[in-house]
């Protein structure tokens, strides 16, 4: 169903499906309770309610992935204030710049860190009715607010619905983080919006045991977290089909996936298009189908260029220029790589940024390096940079001496010229930066390119 916000979306199930199942959660005593479709509008109205007496206009939502969490964002859109979704384990420090920045003046979430945030309110904004701010998953730059509505997400939730439908009796396993458009739409307004049930997981900690209490028909996930619950034999019998986004997810763990009988599907998607854009429906899981509101065209160095106008952002907040350059001819020009089949399947091949130059003209693509090297470099927490005008292994945390990372590595010196060689290590005590998603922030590792 294609739905124009969020209030339409529970009002329209409610009368159609009212003690249908919308949300699962663990109870207090370790059982799983659960929010019929009925039950979930009239908590939303209850709370819609309350905030519109508060006299607050920019609330911040600290999201914890409960079912709580869920009605917060709902009923703040339903009133009418802007909403700004934020990661509630990221440093404190950065949460103190980012609350100013995006003018919150009311938060939610866990009371002693909204205590500690407190000093940091606004005296609140100006708002347009139904908008959400997400933060970009930044990697090679720092992450900016982009300015979505509850429109351009429920029309992502039906346009990755259209390719890939869920059904009434179906259970969405939440696992992602809902303060990043991924995890918001395909980990509850996917299954909200095809009339399914969206079970929230409990966190990094329960992992390895959500399935075994939810008993999900299907999961969204990144491609570490997959490889994560195929290693530790995680995944439910009831499970059917898993959907894989935010990164390239190698093949070995698609494969591992499809023998135990799942449905494996990528999708590509991003902050700024409300999430997903293409799907993997086929048997090849790298060529995906574009969703029926987008229109995907390539520019003459290969760059991925996105038209839609139901799912499209309204730009980065508070920073005109970035979205004018961004949305530039009237498409998102996306900084990503690609190539179209004949079928009109989109394979993503890679970032623009992710491109090295290199001293001596040659151009080394660093996706390509790490996937050599993690070959030779198991269960490593590293990434490839350019420091100075050295091609630079950056390890987090490994023991290991100079001498034995480059033994391991010799076959990758062997197999590449000169200039595109590893010629310096270095560590870091700590592991390295990365997004929710797994990316590596390449832009804190000082590398160039």
């Amino acid at each position: 169903m294609r739905f124009s916000g969020f209030e339409d979306l529970l009002t329209y199930w409610a009368k159609r499906t009212p003690g249908a199942p919308a949300l699962r959660f663990a109870g207090d005593d370790g059982g799983v309770e659960t929010l019929s479709y009925a039950t979930l509008a009239r908590a939303v109205e209850t709370r819609a309610e309350a905030l519109v007496t508060s006299g607050k206009t920019c609330v911040g939502i600290l999201a914890d992935g409960s079912e709580a969490c869920v009605i917060e964002v709902f009923a703040a859109v339903r009133a009418g204030l802007q909403v700004v979704m934020l990661d509630e384990s990221v440093p404190t420090s950065v949460l103190r710049e980012l609350i100013p920045y995006a003018d919150i003046d009311m938060l939610w979430g866990e009371e002693a860190l909204c205590e500690e945030l407190s000093d940091t309110l606004t005296d609140g904004v100006s708002v347009d009715a139904g908008r959400l701010l997400f933060f970009t998953s930044g990697t090679t730059e720092r992450s900016k607010a982009v300015v979505l509505t509850e429109e351009s997400l429920c029309a992502s939730a039906y346009n990755g619905g259209t390719l890939l439908p869920l059904y009434p009796g179906d259970t969405l396993l939440c696992v992602l983080p809902l303060a990043h458009v991924f995890g918001f739409v395909c980990g509850v307004l996917w299954s909200l919006s095809c009339g399914a049930c969206a079970a929230m997981g409990r966190g990094a900690r329960h992992y390895l045991d959500d399935c075994a209490l939810f008993r999900p028909t299907a999961v969204s996930v990144v491609p570490t977290l997959l490889a994560f619950f195929l290693r530790h034999n995680a995944l439910n019998e009831e499970l059917r089909l898993v959907l894989v986004g935010a990164g390239e997810c190698r093949k070995e763990i698609v494969d591992a996936a499809k023998a135990r009988g799942l449905r494996v599907c990528c999708g590509y998607g991003l902050t700024e298009t409300s999430s997903g854009v293409a799907l993997s429906l086929g048997d090849d899981p790298y060529a995906m189908t574009v969703c029926p509101d987008d229109r995907i065209v390539l520019a003459s160095d290969g760059e991925i260029l996105i038209k839609v106008r139901s799912c499209m952002m309204r730009g980065y907040y508070k920073h005109p220029e970035d979205t004018n350059a961004a949305l530039s001819g009237g498409a998102l020009h996306t900084g990503d790589l690609g190539v179209i089949d004949g079928k009109g399947r989109l394979t993503v091949t890679g970032r623009k940024k992710d491109m090295l130059v290199l001293a001596d003209g040659t151009k080394l693509f660093l996706p390509e390096a790490e996937k050599e090297l993690a070959a030779l470099l198991p269960e490593t927490d590293f990434a490839v940079a350019l420091l100075g005008e050295q091609v630079t292994l950056v390890l987090g945390g490994d023991g290991r001496d100079d001498r034995a990372i480059y033994a391991a590595i010799a076959p990758y010196q062997a197999s590449h010229p000169r200039g595109q060689r590893i010629t310096s290590i270095v560590r870091r005590d700590a592991p390295l930066p990365r997004t929710a998603t797994g990316k590596i922030k390449r832009w804190m590792l000082g590398m160039g390119g």
